[in-house]
């Protein structure tokens, strides 16, 4: 794609980068087909290409207004088309460059801003997000049946597993997974323990970044980003084996602190030593010797696999070797590279798409009836529990 970008934009940092990106495009046309929004609306404006086309004119300097906005705002970043795209275009890098440029030209409605506001200052903050749910949890009585399922019923308290062995690896809490279902991550320190390794917990740790970053915050994002360097530094100097993510969203931004600080002078190298540590559970639990979860006659479960798993990590058929192994039955899944709807906090800001995206996913789900439904991240997880008739747990409590 011939592209030539304008001041002032052609002097921004990532100026070179965004002409790469473009210029990779050769306009075939195959991200449309696995694209989950253009399938609904079949605009090409709301597909991949028809997106790139937007920011390349942006980028040349042609005008932008609300549509153009309102076309981007509607894309998931699942990043399907990045699997399916034969010139290896990076369209969810240009996304997350181009849209705080275009933030900057064109401004929200009032309650737009005013919400997007509010989730950048309570989701990332766990205490904040506690809050929160401590206060719908008291008016869910009276609330809607479509709210109440939303509002997930307090868990138990269940004392962190103290063990100890040679071998170690980190965990950092989060922001909303503690709060929601901390059931995960006590049951990854319990199989981690069956495998030898101790898992050890970082409360202090920030949220990830992964929610401001895609909602244009970029510095708040990088801050966050920095502070959980800081905090894991000390034991990354002292050899622990690998920082572990439970939530695959999480997953992908931990994986790219080395990207997104690659030009800054204090962090730079630090942040690329972290990012090769993360590693999901899944790339770790593979590994091990999985003899002691063997049983026979497990029940029939159905995979749904994130696409911040097979697409953002690029992590695909682990979870499922895994289960299998253990004795699992998978049934089938068909487009199994479409997004649920959930994507972060899309389903809050396009409920329509997001819930056509749902009824699809569970449809394919449940199509060979399983006893069970099972994925590898907490916003997933919790979106396909307020529409589906079948148990959704996280895979790692199946171990």
């Amino acid at each position: 794609m011939q592209t030539k970008l304008v001041a002032p934009f052609n002097e921004i940092q990532e100026a070179e980068e965004l002409q790469s990106i473009l210029q990779a495009c050769v306009h075939c046309g195959f991200c449309n087909a696995v694209c989950p929004t253009y399938q609904i609306l079949g605009d090409e404006l709301d597909g991949p290409r028809g997106r790139i086309y937007l920011l390349k004119q942006m980028l040349q300097g042609k005008s932008v207004s609300h549509y153009t906005q309102q076309h981007l705002d509607r894309c998931l970043t699942c990043r399907a088309c990045e699997t399916a795209c034969p010139s290896g275009v990076r369209y969810g890098r240009l996304k997350d460059i181009g849209q705080p440029i275009l933030e900057r030209q064109v401004s929200r409605p009032m309650l737009q801003k005013s919400v997007r506001f509010l989730m950048n200052r309570v989701f990332p903050y766990r205490y904040c997000f506690e809050w929160l749910m401590r206060t719908a949890r008291l008016f869910k009585p009276v609330l809607p049946a479509n709210l109440k399922k939303k509002i997930p019923s307090k868990q138990s308290e269940v004392k962190w597993p103290d063990f100890t062995h040679d071998r170690k690896m980190l965990i950092l809490s989060g922001c909303v997974q503690p709060v929601l279902a901390p059931e995960i991550d006590i049951a990854t320190a319990r199989v981690l323990d069956k495998c030898g390794i101790s898992l050890i917990k970082i409360d202090t740790a920030s949220c990830c970044g992964a929610l401001s970053y895609h909602l244009s915050d970029h510095q708040r994002a990088l801050m966050f980003a920095r502070n959980n360097i800081d905090i894991c530094w000390p034991h990354i100097g002292q050899g622990i084996e690998a920082i572990v993510s439970t939530a695959s969203g999480c997953g992908v931004m931990l994986k790219d602190y080395g990207e997104i600080l690659r030009d800054d002078p204090e962090y730079a190298n630090k942040a690329t030593k972290f990012s090769s540590l993360v590693k999901d559970l899944s790339e770790i639990i593979v590994n091990e010797d999985l003899s002691f979860f063997t049983k026979p006659d497990r029940p029939k479960i159905a995979f749904q696999a994130p696409c911040t798993l097979q697409h953002g990590q690029k992590i695909t058929g682990v979870v499922e070797r895994i289960l299998e192994s253990v004795g699992y039955s998978l049934v089938e899944v068909s487009d199994q590279h479409l997004c649920c709807g959930s994507a972060g906090v899309y389903s809050i800001f396009q409920p329509r798409l997001s819930i056509q995206l749902l009824t699809n996913k569970l449809s394919t789900l449940i199509k060979q009836s399983p006893q069970m439904i099972v994925t590898a991240n907490i916003g997933c997880l919790m979106y396909l529990k307020t529409k589906s008739q079948a148990t959704v747990k996280h895979w790692i409590n199946l171990l």
